[in-house]
């Protein structure tokens, strides 16, 4: 709880700073969540494109699916928003996937030993913004969220193609953990509308398929 003298002291802060600075700081300092600003469309903080690595700027221009993984159980699990996906046909099938080494996600998937991925669609936007945490979730991982448990993870509520996996091992690839997993539960349901990944940004299949939906 904030005391009425650092009370006065963000109001005096804010004061010479210009009006979304001041209702951000006002909202922090009352306890509510901050807001996130954005300048002319672009995160403040954001590498400018002239300044971006080649590889990645590559990697921007592939098409990706937009997936969500989670571990743990819904209480004190974690999610992660992953693009860099394929799934391996076999006896048995695998997925793989390049994540983060430094998410709670994969600090929850070495200690489950399993994790569940979900495909999102493009209606599940503000998922893979939570999950990929431009919207990180003010308490738990999946407050809020329709959630159930299984053995593999937390499994997100409504129809969306996933796999429950059983880890299977990791290799250090580049700055990613290369993870691959058994498919022990497939549920290939079909999406009318899948989420994908291009040029940094979400945008849905049927964008791809219309380009004046991409301007």
């Amino acid at each position: 709880m904030f005391s009425a003298q650092m009370a006065e002291f963000v109001e005096a802060v804010t004061a010479r700073r210009s009006p979304a600075a001041r209702w951000t700081m006002a909202g922090m300092a009352s306890g509510q969540e901050p807001t996130r600003i954005n300048v002319g469309g672009q995160h403040p903080f954001a590498t400018p494109p002239a300044r971006r690595d080649p590889a990645r700027r590559l990697r921007g221009r592939l098409v990706a699916p937009v997936t969500v993984w989670t571990a743990g159980s819904p209480s004190d699990g974690a999610g992660l928003t992953v693009s860099s996906v394929l799934v391996a046909e076999g006896e048995p099938a695998r997925l793989l996937g390049l994540v983060d080494p430094t998410s709670a996600f994969w600090e929850a998937a070495q200690e489950a030993g399993a994790f569940v991925v979900h495909v999102l669609a493009a209606g599940d936007r503000a998922l893979a913004e939570r999950f990929g945490e431009i919207r990180p979730p003010v308490r738990g991982a999946f407050a809020g969220l329709d959630v159930a448990e299984s053995p593999w993870g937390p499994v997100l509520g409504g129809r969306r193609p996933r796999a429950a996996c059983r880890l299977a091992g990791a290799t250090t690839v580049g700055y990613a953990e290369l993870v691959e997993g058994v498919i022990e539960r497939p549920e290939p349901h079909d999406l009318d509308d899948p989420l994908a990944y291009l040029h940094g940004r979400y945008v849905s299949v049927r964008d791809l398929e219309d380009p004046e939906g991409l301007g």
